[in-house]
């Protein structure tokens, strides 16, 4: 099934997160869309409850079902706990870093920073979104990307910079200085669910 190109807005609210990470899908309206507004019932069974956050992990990240699945599956071969490992799998991914160092203000806007080829990594241009970032890797803007106004709109809004990524404003570069660790990651998610799913 190919990628979510539906309103965000509605999805944020059927899964009950924000899926920009700014929170105003939620703001005024916190239920699910649909004529019975907020008094719909909303009791799921276990395989809903599964099925649940493994789609708000995978739009949270705008990943089509294969993709996920295949990350999912690599996950599964490195050495540490399966659910940990696949959620530090989806932040190494080349446009969840541009979007974690503050170029785009949302990860849509990052994943299209990277397909228009604006982003270099290690000083090379690499305009594929899932592109897995090893710690120590460079990310950059390219020189001719570096009067973009959605950049510069981007990086006044942001306010924070993950542990794991180092970042200079005045370069327009950043490193991937780690791995990251789970209490540095989406809080929201319960990976043991999403593992429970695909063990069925």
């Amino acid at each position: 099934m190919a990628r979510y190109t539906g309103p965000s807005w509605k999805l944020s609210r059927r899964l009950g997160i924000s899926l920009s990470g700014t929170g105003k899908e939620l703001a005024k309206r916190p239920y699910a869309p649909g004529q019975h507004g907020p008094n719909q019932r909303k009791k799921l069974s276990e395989y809903g409850l599964q099925l649940q956050e493994k789609q708000k992990l995978r739009h949270m990240f705008g990943v089509n079902e294969r993709q996920f699945r295949r990350i999912f599956d690599d996950a599964g071969k490195m050495p540490g706990i399966h659910g940990e490992n696949f959620m530090i799998l989806l932040e190494s991914r080349l446009d969840n870093l541009v979007y974690r160092m503050g170029l785009a203000r949302t990860r849509r806007a990052a994943r299209q920073l990277v397909n228009h080829g604006h982003i270099m990594v290690d000083g090379g241009r690499v305009d594929i979104p899932s592109y897995r970032v090893k710690p120590g890797q460079t990310i950059a803007l390219r020189e001719k990307s570096r009067d973009l106004s959605v950049v510069k709109e981007a990086l006044e809004a942001n306010d924070f910079t993950p542990a794991y990524v180092t970042f200079d404003a005045e370069k327009l570069e950043g490193t991937f200085s780690r791995l990251p660790e789970r209490s540095e990651l989406p809080a929201e998610i319960t990976e043991a669910l999403i593992v429970e799913f695909y063990s069925r």
